[in-house]
């Protein structure tokens, strides 16, 4: 036991059990005039909101618009004859692969999934596709699908090929011979659910992968690359002699996907000796390598940030100037993800948009949850007002510094919005609506920079910035608040050098008790006010899981025993089932390809207040955090 410093009467602030209980009663009557989803959660989705494909020469000059006709469109390839280009789309909601006509004509929905389908490469024949998949396993394996009679079969699901539980286990961005005979592809099967050490050490993974061949009748693999290193996107020299792939230290792939500076080189195998050899040095993250003849290849010089340049072992770079004449020049954005015809004579690449609106729809693969993005650690009051700490421009790739985050309300929408705290010196993080919708409470100061080394507090504010008051102090970084129902107590995390726990807040008479000793974080108290959900690390492969406690200290439980990392969990506006993100499916693409996303392998898992039927709720390859279930009576503010 350890009283705080501060001192704090809830009743000198007019927060009341009785006005509490008549607001509640007054919601629930509006509430149950209204037919409107119980399953509201918002989510802050990291990843792009549209995808535009585009063909240009092969050095990126001459740029024109494939329209596909989808808005989110990525991973493009042509076929080897060059006829076809098989794409990716979220068009219809879920990731599925289309084919189309370089001339933009032809367009073919070739999969129909309600998981994820990416990463398509067609046979020397045009007769089959190898493709990236979650279906039946939810962990990404190479299926191929025999496009006549529309049937797929799953090429790496055999138990031979699949790692042991608790292990990585997906395969990536596969890749014809061009014989047809051979498939190459990257995996990161049988790897480590590791912490990264660069730029800092950290929580989230970082990922091993090796090029591997295999024959389409899932016989004769073999493995290409050593291990420990990221080897990726494997593909072909013409005489099918050779693979060529980008390599980098395993250990930067964090770095890699968040900053895009770490240095990677291209490298060629010979099929035959096993011989490599390096095709460039020096800087640069340099990914999605393709032969072009015996003796070139292009590949794509990634960041550092949102940069991306076209360069050739010959030596030249790739250009942006506008093509000659009256056609227009380069749209803007940044070129991802290019692929060469089979003479080389043509690019194909995507370019993507960062800007998600607050509240804008976003997929889920179970229909009975409306999913809805919105900016980091949302947090919604029973009057239908959202609060906001946002870690730059919500759906930008804009990073606000950490000391310089603001509170904001605004309409659940997103709408109407208004900066109710900022100061100088600390960042607010991660607000708490008190029940009857009047208050806000947040974390202000270190908490995530320096947090083991600078304090942070707790600070109450008014829901327009008034009244502000300050509701610890002294050395401890406190934060990460979460009100009880009954209006009376606020749980927090501490995190200090020689100290971690959970503490509740007396709002009575300001003292604290402690209420757990581990490395616990992101407290969020039920609904019904029983039990505190939370995340604690566990340490190890199953570095981060989902507990439960009683208020009072008492039944401990443990509800996630998964590999990688479980945390960010909520509640459900009854109590009844909790909402988390979870690494246990692993990744679904090759990191070094992702921009400012440092946890790609973020999926949405909902279960039962007891643990109890654990599964998910989205399938895709976007990083996917900090849900906040919508109370029911403000639900129907997400519909306008």
């Amino acid at each position: 036991m350890r009283e705080s410093e501060g001192r704090f009467s809830m009743a000198k602030f007019g927060i009341t059990v009785t006005a509490f209980f008549l607001l509640l009663g007054a919601l629930a009557l509006a509430s149950a005039q209204l037919a409107f989803t119980k399953n509201t959660i918002l989510v802050n989705r990291i990843g792009p909101s549209g995808g535009e494909l585009f063909i240009a020469n092969e050095d990126g000059s001459g740029e024109r618009k494939l329209n596909s006709g989808g808005n989110m469109d990525y991973d493009a390839m042509f076929s080897t004859d060059g006829k076809w280009i098989v794409l990716t789309s979220e068009r219809n909601g879920s990731a599925n692969i289309y084919r189309i006509h370089p001339d933009g004509s032809g367009l073919e929905r070739l999969t129909d999934d309600d998981g994820f389908d990416d990463q398509a490469s067609l046979s020397p024949d045009d007769n089959q596709l190898a493709f990236v998949s979650t279906r039946v396993s939810g962990t990404n394996n190479i299926w191929i699908l025999d496009i006549k009679t529309r049937k797929a079969r799953n090429l790496t699901g055999v138990p031979a090929l699949q790692a042991a539980a608790g292990k990585m286990d997906g395969f990536f961005r596969p890749s014809w011979s061009p014989d047809g005979k051979w498939i190459a592809f990257s995996s990161d099967r049988g790897t480590d659910f590791k912490r990264h050490k660069f730029p800092l050490p950290g929580f989230e993974h970082i990922q091993a992968a090796s090029i591997y061949v295999i024959q389409p009748n899932g016989t004769g693999l073999r493995k290409l690359t050593p291990e420990g290193e990221m080897a990726g996107s494997p593909k072909w020299s013409a005489d099918g002699k050779q693979v060529v792939f980008y390599g980098l230290d395993a250990e930067y792939t964090f770095a890699a996907r968040l900053f895009g500076d770490p240095r990677s080189q291209i490298i060629s195998v010979d099929l035959a000796t096993g011989r490599r050899t390096e095709r460039t040095s020096g800087p640069g993250l340099k990914v999605s390598p393709q032969f072009l003849s015996a003796d070139r290849i292009g590949y794509l010089i990634k960041g550092p940030g949102q940069k991306g340049e076209l360069a050739f072992t010959t030596g030249e770079h790739g250009t942006d100037a506008p093509a000659p004449g009256p056609a227009p020049g380069p749209a803007p954005g940044v070129i991802r993800n290019p692929a060469w015809s089979p003479d080389g004579k043509q690019l194909v690449y995507e370019k993507f948009a960062y800007d998600s609106k607050q509240n804008q729809p976003l997929f889920a693969k179970d229909q009975t949850f409306d999913l809805r993005f919105s900016g980091e650690f949302p947090a919604v009051s029973s009057t239908g007002k959202l609060a906001l700490s946002p870690f730059g421009d919500v759906g930008a790739l804009r990073i606000t510094p950490f000391d310089q985050i603001a509170l904001y309300v605004s309409n659940l929408d997103g709408t109407n919005r208004k900066q109710v705290f900022q100061q100088d010196g600390g960042g607010a993080f991660s607000p708490s609506w008190s029940p009857d919708g009047q208050w806000i409470v947040f974390g202000y100061g270190a908490v995530f920079n320096d947090r083991e080394s600078k304090p942070a507090r707790l600070i109450m504010i008014r829901a327009d910035g008034s009244e502000k008051r300050e509701l610890t102090s002294g050395p401890l970084n406190s934060g990460f608040p979460s009100w009880s129902p009954d209006g009376k107590r606020i749980v927090y995390r501490v995190w200090t050098k020689e100290e971690r726990s959970l503490q509740i807040l007396n709002l009575d008479d300001g003292t604290s008790t402690k209420l757990t000793s581990a490395n616990d974080n992101f407290p969020t108290w039920s609904p019904l006010g029983d039990r505190i959900c939370f995340t604690r690390d566990t340490g190890g492969t199953n570095s981060y899981e989902i507990f439960t406690i009683r208020p009072d200290g008492a039944e401990l439980k443990q509800l996630t025993h998964a590999p990688g990392n479980d945390a960010h969990c909520a509640w459900s506006p009854d109590g009844k089932y909790i909402v988390f993100s979870s690494s246990r499916l692993g990744f679904r693409d090759e990191t070094p390809l992702y921009d400012g996303s440092p946890q790609p392998y973020a999926e949405l898992f909902v279960m039962n207040a007891d643990g109890s039927n654990q599964r998910p709720i989205t399938s895709d390859k976007w990083e996917e955090g900090t849900p906040a279930w919508v109370p029911v009576m403000t639900t129907h503010q997400s519909k306008k």
